[in-house]
């Protein structure tokens, strides 16, 4: 079975749904180069745990709306792909090597760090998908050993996308206008993450606080952030890289995307 490539995608802001812009046009792209997985699995920056990591191993994923105050279009969209229970134990299986503080979890279900990006990508909603949680009080280098224990699954058909913001400030964020400049800061931290993925620094991107001004500014809370490590940590020696998105939105968001290996 061929390599699935692994992605990590920003979701930004929930309009994007309902959007045609380039971002959303590029998610579609993006799409149209990927061998057809068996199953999709999304590393949530929006399934926030503590303590554990979960893992969303039930036949059928609800839907949920985990945004606020937009227009009823987007809580209109229905996205419901079946689940992958065999997959989604497998990666428990894998990732119990790694930590004990693990299992399978069904009190979540499908929220718009996964669908909002399918919602493009597979817009038939017919490939299975389980979700992992983040767990907020690990410390970072065991989310990098997390996305090391996967990456197996991509030899299995498994399409991993951690889904978050390289530059997350929503405090900062220019709500009224998406095409607003970005703040100097973020641009800045936006590009050192940038030229350490190039270098397959993973330090620099664990150790991210050392960054300074930039790094407090961009990554308040780390929830966004931590997606990317998973990502990062997936990368085998002949995968190339590939950014696939390298913009900003709302000022203070950074839409960044990369892929780990090459769409058909």
């Amino acid at each position: 079975m061929t390599r699935m490539p692994a992605l990590f995608i920003g979701h930004g802001s929930p309009m994007n749904l309902i959007l045609d812009n380039d971002y959303t046009k590029g998610l579609k792209a993006l799409a149209r180069r990927l061998p057809r997985p068996e199953a999709i699995c999304v590393i949530s920056a929006h399934w926030m745990t503590r303590g554990s990591t979960f893992i969303s191993c039930q036949p059928s994923l609800r839907q949920i709306y985990d945004f606020y105050g937009f227009p009823d279009a987007l809580y209109s969209i229905r996205y419901e792909p079946p689940g992958h229970p065999a997959l989604a134990k497998r990666a428990l299986e894998l990732l119990s090597g790694a930590s004990k503080a693990c299992a399978c979890n069904e009190s979540w279900g499908n929220d718009h760090a996964a669908w909002s990006l399918l919602h493009h990508m597979f817009p038939e909603a017919d490939i299975p998908l389980f979700l992992i949680s983040i767990d907020m009080a690990a410390p970072l280098h065991r989310h990098l050993a997390f996305g090391k224990a996967l990456a197996p699954l991509r030899e299995e058909g498994v399409l991993f996308i951690g889904s978050g913001n390289i530059v997350h400030n929503l405090p900062q964020a220019d709500f009224r206008n998406m095409e607003a400049a970005p703040d100097p800061r973020g641009v800045a931290f936006d590009e050192a993450v940038k030229e350490a993925l190039l270098r397959q620094d993973v330090e620099t991107l664990a150790h991210y606080d050392r960054l300074g001004e930039a790094a407090r500014y961009s990554v308040p809370t780390p929830d966004h952030y931590l997606p990317l490590l998973y990502t990062a940590a997936m990368r085998q020696e002949d995968d190339e890289l590939e950014f696939t998105c390298e913009s900003f939105q709302n000022r203070s968001v950074s839409m960044r995307g990369l892929m780990l290996g090459a769409g058909d």
